[in-house]
């Protein structure tokens, strides 16, 4: 996909991809720093998800595999993955918002990293980051999946923690949201997203 360099904004916004396990929280953060990111001009993308739109958890765009599939022929979505059994696709919105040089967070995923990069050579990945402990606690906790589909997501997180990435930064969400949420502003105001005060 290409765009037209005349139309470009003299200063592009930055993507940032908040990666980590399912269950780390990062619906949780994202919500709880909503109020800091907008303040900062920070748009939250929403995901579109081939799971049910009842069901519990972020604030997605519920659709069929086979709608999403239609979705993704017709280019409506900037990235798109799969991971646990569901489709995930970010709109081709973001590109017009980082084209008007606002800033756009993600929420991504950790094996969809290389090729986000080859499409975003600039983007910023912080991984949330929680033990396995709480990890699992949490996951029983949300009632989305079966204790087959727990463990298999606990086996995904293990085979994906041991791939390291200098160029990612780090938040813990193991102890209280606030502290994980200043955690992610100090991580966007070193990185030059969000001006220091």
């Amino acid at each position: 996909m290409h765009h037209d360099a005349s139309c470009a904004s003299p200063r592009k916004g930055k993507l940032i991809l908040l990666i980590g396990p399912s269950g780390a929280g990062k619906d949780s953060l994202i919500d709880a720093a909503r109020s800091q990111l907008a303040a900062a001009h920070i748009e939250v993308a929403r995901r579109v998800i081939t799971r049910s739109p009842e069901a519990k958890g972020e604030s997605a765009i519920g659709v069929s595999a086979e709608q999403f599939e239609r979705m993704k022929q017709q280019g409506a979505f900037a990235m798109h993955w799969q991971a646990n059994g569901l489709q995930y696709g970010i709109p081709r919105q973001i590109d017009e918002w980082l084209e008007e040089g606002r800033s756009v967070l993600v929420n991504g995923s950790r094996g969809h990293l290389a090729q986000a990069r080859t499409r975003y050579p600039d983007l910023l990945a912080v991984r949330v980051n929680v033990s396995l402990d709480i990890l699992r606690q949490r996951l029983q906790a949300r009632g989305r999946e079966t204790q087959i589909e727990i463990d298999q997501r606990l086996a995904r997180h293990a085979s994906l923690s041991d791939t390291a990435d200098d160029n990612v930064r780090t938040v813990d969400n193991s102890t209280t949201l606030s502290t994980a949420v200043e955690a992610l502003l100090a991580v966007l105001r070193e990185e030059g997203v969000i001006q220091a005060q």
